[in-house]
């Protein structure tokens, strides 16, 4: 896409466009494309549709096409939606557990000597990293 291409742009496109410029300049041979990234591509998908956004952003346009229909429409959690934890007391000598997201991450724990306030410490870090990271602000 040359530059009177970009001209013609809207705005976001053209913003859009120019974080994935800039990413591709700084990145690592053979890296993926962050999510962030991928969270703005399905977003414009709504407005301008999967083929002038990939052509726009120079990404692929089956896999655009793939992770827009999976942002429009989400998995459903098959976790529980709210976890009661009591008082910080020491909960046990060791315990095991594993937190996912409806984003499909996942994290094993093993805790050794721990109380509760450490668990909860360690599943809200979990969950709202994935939840910053899909801020439209970053």
């Amino acid at each position: 896409m040359d530059a009177t291409d970009r001209g013609r742009l809207p705005s976001d496109l053209a913003r859009a466009h120019a974080r994935f410029e800039a990413w591709r300049r700084q990145r690592q041979v053979g890296a993926r494309i962050p999510q962030p990234l991928w969270a703005l591509a399905a977003r414009l998908v709504s407005r301008y549709g999967v083929s002038r956004t990939s052509s726009a952003l120079g990404l692929d346009y089956y896999g655009l096409k793939k992770r827009a229909e999976e942002s429009a429409n989400p998995r459903p959690s098959g976790g529980p939606a709210f976890i009661e934890l009591r008082s910080p007391v020491m909960a046990a000598k060791q315990c095991r557990f594993e937190l996912a997201n409806g984003a499909g991450a996942t994290m094993q724990v093993e805790l050794t000597s721990y109380d509760t306030a450490d668990v909860e410490a360690i599943a809200r870090t979990f969950w709202n990293v994935e939840r910053c990271c899909k801020s439209p602000h970053r």
